[in-house]
Parts: C-alpha cells; sequence; structure tokens
C-alpha cells in the first residue's frame, strides 16, 4: 500500500517523490454536477407542458386575443388626402348613376372610356331621382350670370337674354336622359336636342342611333358653388360641359378655380 505523502512545494514537485493521482478521470465531480442540472431542466419542462395542456383554451385564446380598446387621451391622426378628381355624386337637383348602355365612340371616332357609378362626395352611392316628364328651364353661367346657354345656328353659346327670340332659344325642355336615368337631356321647342359632336356642344335633330343618345346625355354633379351643377357627359366620363369663348364644349376635368367656374350652371325658371 503505497504511501501518503503531502504534495510537495509547487517549486520541487518530483524530487520528494510525489507523484498525481491518476485513478479518477479530472472533473468527475463537475461533470456529474452538469448532468444533474441538465436532468431538472428536462423534469421542469415536462412539467409546465403539461400543467399548460391542462389549462382551458377559452383563457389561453382570451389571453392571446385582448379586446382593443381606446384608453382616454388616446388619439390616432391621419395624413390628410387631397383629392384632385373629378366631382362626382348628388347635385343640388339630382344624382346620376352608371348608364345600363356601353358607351360607344362620339362623332370624332375616339373609342369612350366605360363610365362609372357615381357617388356622392361623402363616399356614399348616389340614388338616382329622374327629372319630371316634362320641365322648361334655362341655364345660367355662375361666373357670368348675365349670361344662358342660347342654340342659335346649330351651336350652343352663352349670351346675354335679349328679345323673345333670344329668350326661346335660351329655354330648353328638360327630360329623363336619353341614354341614362338620373341623368338629363335637353329638347329645343322645335324638337332637336343639345348634344356634342367633336366635343362642341350643338342643335341636332335626333337621328335614333345609341351614339346620339349617349351625345345628347349628361349627368348633374355637385360643383361647389351653391345651387349649380356641373354636367359630366355619359360617354365620355371626365370630360364636362365647359364654356371657353362663350363657347360651350365637353373639357377634361382640371382641378382649377376657373375651371369649376367656367363648368357651373344653375338651372332656373325658362325665360320664354
Amino acid at each position: 500500500m503505497p504511501e501518503n505523502k503531502s504534495r510537495p512545494p509547487q517549486d520541487q514537485p518530483w524530487e520528494n517523490g510525489w507523484a498525481p493521482d491518476t485513478s479518477r478521470a479530472p472533473g468527475t465531480r463537475r461533470l456529474w454536477l452538469a448532468a444533474g442540472m441538465a436532468i431538472a431542466t428536462v423534469i421542469a419542462c415536462a412539467t409546465a407542458i403539461a400543467v399548460s395542456e391542462r389549462e382551458p383554451e377559452g383563457s389561453l385564446s382570451a389571453a392571446a386575443s385582448p379586446k382593443s380598446t381606446s384608453g382616454p387621451g388616446l388619439i390616432s391622426f391621419a395624413t390628410p388626402s387631397k383629392s384632385t378628381a373629378p366631382p362626382e355624386g348628388k347635385s343640388g337637383l339630382s344624382t346620376a348613376k352608371e348608364t345600363p348602355k356601353a358607351p360607344r365612340p362620339s362623332g370624332d371616332g375616339t373609342p369612350a372610356p366605360t363610365p362609372k357609378p357615381s357617388k356622392s362626395p361623402s363616399g356614399e352611392a348616389a340614388s338616382s331621382p329622374e327629372p319630371p316628364a316634362t320641365t322648361w328651364r334655362s341655364v345660367r353661367s355662375v361666373n357670368f350670370p348675365d349670361r344662358y346657354w342660347r342654340a342659335s345656328g346649330g351651336y350652343v353659346r352663352l349670351e346675354p337674354v335679349r328679345g323673345s327670340e333670344s329668350r326661346e332659344d335660351s329655354t330648353f325642355k328638360l327630360v329623363k336622359g336619353l341614354a341614362g336615368d338620373g341623368c338629363y337631356s335637353f329638347a329645343t321647342a322645335d324638337g332637336s336636342y343639345l348634344r356634342h359632336r367633336e366635343f362642341v356642344l350643338r342643335s341636332e335633330r335626333d337621328d335614333g342611333s345609341a351614339l346620339f343618345e349617349q351625345d345628347a346625355t349628361f349627368c348633374p354633379r355637385g360643383s361647389g358653388h351653391s345651387g349649380a351643377v356641373m354636367l359630366e357627359s355619359v360617354n365620355y366620363p371626365g370630360r364636362f360641359l365647359r364654356h371657353q369663348n362663350f363657347q360651350l364644349r365637353l373639357a377634361p376635368f382640371q382641378n382649377s378655380s376657373l375651371y369649376r367656374a367656367d363648368s357651373s350652371f344653375q338651372l332656373v325658371a325658362g325665360l320664354a
């Protein structure tokens, strides 16, 4: 049996006959401690999983999906957007809806875009009340209130009221749109209709074609001017009747105060 000897000083480990104990692997105590901690961790995880599986699903879903409440003092902010789209929706006189007929090109041969259902300025779908069967109206300019539409020589211009002939030429029968409910058509005293051709408003006889009906149909839209409307072409959505040099024509929408004033009109009692 080997004699137990105390560990010699570090500066002379081997001179006094001392040698390290090689009967046991180094770090054995640490290895046992690590194994014990690993086993304890596995047991704890298994216990937690078993306990969670026994919890009712309702409590888990309620905890995962709390109700969203707005507490006092919480304010949300949104960045306002400026719209440049043509005006849509109800006017002070009527509203418009999508025409049931497919759009066709006008007289200049350019294909017409598909009209869209109209909405009110608040975003709600517009209803479609129809104008009376026979209503005589004169059309007055907003920014030239002394001038009215007048059909003369086959064209329509803004002119001041003069004699009885001028009053008769400036009075139109407002009827339900030839190509769309909720829209308008304007007939003259001699039975002609106002229609656009080559984007110019004219007075012509109805030839019975679908193209004529669409060219002679205009839908009222809100204008921003009290008691006034903008009149949009049914087969050229986005183009409105506007006076330029006192000539009435279809012009693409522009988000400007001048455009809105030039294309805003008041439908007043007939002058004749």
